[in-house]
């Protein structure tokens, strides 16, 4: 059996020189106030700890994307410690679809809340197509991916199988 197998991650350019903007800037004011003694050491290391630490967090992430025999399963680690699957016999529907990331879903990540909760959760890190799975219960599910095409194929080969 063939397995469609995908593993993004946050690389792009734009989001790398956004991210080292905010931590210099950030870094530069808070030690600029911490040599003024404006602030103490302790609120120095606290708010650098504040602003760093997602900004590093952002390289850690990725998506990973299985789809095999037994149904598609993803992880958004370190969100999810292990790929959560969903079975074939569990999906009404399954396809690819195009999507406008910032508009339908307010960006790239794991959304699934109050604004954008009524679309269903969407798992995304770089591309503008994706998964779009619906559920036996009417739940929606979109998975980003980059292989638009191997997804397809993988998608026609097993769903119709179940």
């Amino acid at each position: 059996m063939r397995v469609f197998k995908e593993e993004q991650r946050f690389t792009q350019s734009w989001l790398i020189a956004f991210i080292c903007i905010i931590a210099i800037l950030t870094t530069i004011t808070f030690t600029k106030s911490f040599i003024n003694n404006k602030i103490d050491f302790l609120m120095y290391l606290n708010m650098l700890i504040v602003v760093l630490i997602p900004c590093a967090l952002i390289f850690i992430f990725k998506l990973k994307t299985r789809i095999d025999e037994t149904g598609i399963h993803y992880q958004f680690y370190p969100i999810h410690l292990k790929m959560k699957p969903i079975l074939w016999k569990d999906i009404k529907h399954a396809e690819i679809r195009t999507y406008n990331t910032l508009l339908e879903y307010g960006g790239w990540g794991l959304k699934n809340g109050i604004f954008f909760g009524k679309k269903g959760t969407v798992i995304n890190i770089k591309s503008h197509t994706g998964i779009q799975i619906i559920l036996n219960d009417n739940k929606k599910v979109l998975i980003g991916t980059l292989k638009k095409f191997d997804a397809d194929n993988s998608i026609s080969r097993y769903l119709h199988k179940n």
